[in-house]
């Protein structure tokens, strides 16, 4: 291990236990899709105090930060998630996430003129639906950086996950209230409508190609039984493999919910939500750096050796990668069988296994980050202009 590499791996060792900390203050301060302003604070809080310059409301989003450390040429990006998930809180453990992402900023600032780096921890909300990353992507926050990277709970360690573009969207069918019993022929039932979509939607799977997928919720289905709904809402995602693949899906999907207004006479409305979810591209040196230094942690990834299926997830990193380097891997806790996004899942992410993995993650970032500062060869993989880079934004 180089100087800098222990300097950095003792960083993280030193401020675990702040870290640790961290992790569980997020947990316990779950707030969903922008609405993360408690936990913002304290991450952001995390990152000055170990002497980061924080920028807050980046690209017009109250709960977005950009942290920089340094001023060398190569700027090295680390994301930080903290928005949680409705009902079950941080069942997918951006909790995790945030504190590894500090981690690295921090063994990463303690050597970053020595190794002629720039430490740029981002603080991206809304990444279950509302594309925060995106919308800091459009506004420049990523343009000047080598590479962005983050690590992801999950049941097992994978070096990335399938990622597949996805639409969010809001179905709204408006009809007309009347007594269910009495004048039921007075009345449009947007229900009806809701339940036409979803039987087409659910004959549709059968004739999707492999990597289309359609699921959704009614989240609106009116107010009392002898009441005809006049008013339901259900939210939905469309993922497939690429964008003009979603595209196509989309198509099909909203034929299905026109069927839906046109069998009953309810009016429809489509919203999107947030901004659309590319596909990934992960960075296959990056990877190889940060594999090199998981695996000499402890970390295993004994299923991608094996062939085994990569789980299937989408995220706004993924719009990031098209532009950026870009590596998203999955650090794996031990959630005694529970997966991502279920109640069992939150509870996993505030555990011994999951402390372990924030330290863990922000180690093996830290060091893929010096590896990307030093390593020439690394950098000519990349194929970014380091040292053509401005030192700042």
């Amino acid at each position: 291990m180089s100087r800098a590499a222990e300097v950095a791996t003792a960083a993280v060792r030193d401020a675990a236990a702040g870290l640790v900390a961290l992790s569980h203050d997020v947990h316990a301060h779950p707030e969903t899709c922008f609405e993360e302003r408690y936990s913002s604070a304290v991450v952001g809080a995390a990152l000055e105090g170990a002497g980061f310059r924080v920028e807050r409301g980046v690209g017009g989003l109250e709960t977005a930060f950009v942290a920089t450390a340094g001023s060398g040429a190569v700027r090295i990006g680390i994301c930080a998630e903290y928005d949680a998930l409705p009902d079950v809180g941080h069942a997918c453990g951006h909790n995790v996430i945030a504190a590894s992402a500090v981690g690295a900023g921090i063994g990463l600032a303690r050597v970053a003129d020595e190794i002629g780096a720039t430490v740029v921890v981002l603080g991206t909300p809304a990444e279950e639906g509302g594309g925060g990353k995106i919308t800091m992507l459009d506004a420049g926050a990523f343009d000047d950086l080598a590479v962005a990277m983050m690590v992801h709970p999950f049941p097992r360690d994978h070096l990335e996950a399938r990622c597949l573009a996805v639409d969010h969207l809001d179905v709204t069918y408006t009809g007309k209230e009347a007594h269910a019993s009495a004048a039921p022929w007075a009345g449009v039932n947007a229900s009806d409508a809701m339940t036409v979509a979803l039987v087409a939607i659910g004959l549709l799977r059968q004739q999707l190609p492999p990597g289309d997928q359609v699921h959704g919720v009614v989240t609106e289905g009116g107010v009392a039984a002898n009441i005809i709904p006049a008013h339901v809402t259900g939210r939905f995602m469309c993922r497939s493999v690429d964008e003009e693949r979603l595209r196509a899906l989309r198509a099909r999907v909203d034929a299905c919910f026109e069927a839906g207004a046109l069998s009953t006479g309810a009016a429809m409305e489509i919203d999107l939500l947030g901004l659309s979810y590319s596909h990934m591209v992960s960075d296959p040196a990056l990877l190889g750096a940060y594999r090199v230094h998981a695996e000499a942690l402890g970390r295993r990834f004994d299923a991608d050796d094996a062939g085994e299926p990569l789980p299937t997830i989408s995220t706004d990193m993924a719009n990031v990668s098209l532009r950026v380097p870009t590596i998203h891997p999955m650090l794996g806790i031990d959630a005694e069988g529970a997966v991502n996004h279920q109640h069992a899942f939150a509870a996993a992410c505030v555990t011994p296994s999951a402390d372990r993995a924030v330290l863990d993650g922000a180690v093996a970032l830290a060091l893929t980050g010096i590896d990307v500062a030093t390593d020439a060869t690394l950098r000519e993989r990349l194929g970014a202009a380091i040292g053509r880079q401005p030192p700042g934004r």
